[in-house]
């Protein structure tokens, strides 16, 4: 599955997924106005419209960025009428041919991290049929149950050819709070990197694995570190942007061939229209605006590697 990652990201020439985290704030009033009007002030109505804003927005990218990354939070806050929101979304990004990679965090021990793991980038056997839940390419994974937590999802990996992203060194402010604490004179982070190597090792597609990790755009200096820990694992950046990492950041998270790392970007691209610099679209035009985002993000990113 990773192999499919880097050949689109090849294509596109753009190292970045799209994170579709879409909150009611974010959405322009024209597009709310209409969903309420035929479901009303509901969940129905609240999913509707995050429904035609996430439309919206991949219709203007599909073509110019090889990933997508929907939180799943902000779906199931509207309960179940988000989560059916949250599956078409995914299933509509890959009928659009990107890659989608499902921000749930899980983690687990034994039958309930194999239930995660199947519901999400696996198959459930429901009698004689075989059928998917969320159907999602890639998973981030919480580490901190350790190899009990994730062997289930690194085994539905190799079944199905799916990919993990395991939180390593993540970029919010408080991570250190247990990420940085020494062990044995390492901090926690290196040592959750040698088991995500570990279990990647017999998870490999091609010169990477299919098990990757997350490591913020805000630490540089620690991304220097686990570049070189894990030379052939793949890093999912968060951080770039609206969180303060900037591209001169994030050139440690990849390798010489330009390649090993994606970076995420969600509401500098999404709720794009809202900024300043792209006011000139107006909301009417989120999608537009959206776009010329990725295209920057893309133009900015490149110009260091």
């Amino acid at each position: 599955m990773i192999n499919q990652l880097i050949q689109r990201i090849q294509k596109t020439k753009a190292p970045i997924c799209v994170g579709l985290d879409p909150m009611l704030g974010y959405i322009p009033e024209h597009v709310t106005r209409k969903a309420f009007d035929e479901f009303g002030e509901t969940l129905e109505g609240a999913a509707e419209a995050i429904w035609q804003f996430n439309k919206e927005i991949v219709d203007h990218v599909y073509d110019i960025i090889p990933s997508v990354k929907p939180q799943i939070a902000m779906y199931e806050q509207f309960g179940i009428e988000g989560l059916k929101i949250y599956k078409r979304t995914v299933d509509y990004c890959q009928e659009k041919g990107l890659l989608v990679i499902g921000d749930a965090k899980r983690g687990d021990i034994g039958s309930t991290s194999a239930a995660y793991a199947t519901a999400h980038i696996g198959h459930v056997k429901v009698g004689s049929s075989v059928l998917t839940g969320f159907g999602t390419d890639f998973l981030t994974v919480n580490p901190y149950l350790g190899t009990d937590g994730v062997k289930p999802f690194v085994d539905v990996c190799k079944e199905e050819d799916r990919g993990l992203f395991v939180l390593v060194k993540t970029s919010n402010p408080s991570s250190g709070e247990f990420q940085d604490q020494l062990i044995g004179g390492r901090p926690l982070y290196e040592l959750v990197a040698d088991k995500v190597v570990e279990w990647g090792a017999d998870c490999m597609d091609g010169a990477y694995s299919n098990v990757g990790a997350v490591v913020g755009a805000t630490y540089p200096e620690m991304s220097r570190i686990l570049r070189k820990l894990m030379p052939n694992t793949y890093f999912l950046v968060p951080g770039y942007g609206a969180q303060g990492g900037t591209a001169e950041d994030l050139k440690y998270c990849f390798n010489e061939d330009g390649l090993g790392a994606i970076v995420n970007s969600s509401r500098g691209i999404i709720a794009a229209y809202k900024q300043e610099k792209y006011a000139k679209f107006g909301a009417e035009h989120f999608g537009e605006a959206s776009r010329q985002a990725v295209i920057d993000m893309v133009s900015d990113i490149n110009s260091v590697l």
